[in-house]
């Protein structure tokens, strides 16, 4: 390797490390990496594919959610939503073995690679209600409220299963915080208040 290359892979290395260690290959070329640079990067393992067109510095520590940062990335118009969700606020005892992403209707479908997605069409309120925002591995990553998120299970529950939406409601209600209130609003704004409030008044 001659020292212009090196010189230029250290170069690539702080601009990554300026962004939280990972960028897209497009955004790479653009704030002057060049491509062949970042090829060699991701060859010789300096860099870490996470996903396609994504890389990541393979000296910093894995990732604690790979999978949501990944699709947060590349779909930062989306929210976790359903299965994904109930995950990431541990009221499920199922795995989910593809990203559960939330798109409003009207918006252009994602084109995802890896990993796996699921895309559910939301509307008005249904989208844009019970976003909760954080941050995963330096990564804005949206996800929507624990009670917005059973109203959803209710919403889909032909499509998930509604076991999966009872279970998550039951594992609910063990936790120190339950908020009834946003409940019943989440689920009149899924409109599902009929199909949710007998079960909410068996549970909790």
């Amino acid at each position: 390797m001659t020292t212009k290359e090196r010189t230029n892979i250290r170069k690539a290395k702080d601009l990554f490390r300026q962004h939280d260690g990972m960028l897209s290959a497009s955004r790479a070329i653009q704030l002057g990496v060049h491509p062949r640079t970042l090829y060699a990067m991701r060859d010789t393992g300096r860099l870490q594919q996470i996903s396609r067109g994504l890389y990541r510095l393979a000296d910093l520590p894995p990732l604690t959610e790979p999978d949501l940062v990944a699709v947060s990335l590349r779909a930062p118009r989306g929210v976790i939503c359903l299965i994904s969700a109930l995950s990431f606020h541990e009221i499920t005892t199922l795995v989910p073995h593809e990203v559960y992403l939330a798109m409003r209707k009207g918006d252009e479908r994602p084109r995802i690679g890896y990993p796996p997605v699921r895309v559910f069409w939301f509307g008005g309120a249904a989208f844009s209600e019970g976003i909760k925002p954080h941050t995963l591995d330096g990564t804005g990553v949206r996800v929507y409220a624990a009670e917005k998120t059973l109203a959803d299970c209710f919403k889909f529950r032909n499509r998930i299963g509604l076991d999966a939406a009872l279970e998550a409601l039951k594992l609910y209600r063990q936790r120190k915080r339950v908020d009834v209130d946003a409940l019943i609003h989440f689920a009149r704004v899924c409109r599902v208040e009929n199909v949710m409030r007998p079960y909410l008044e068996a549970i909790l």
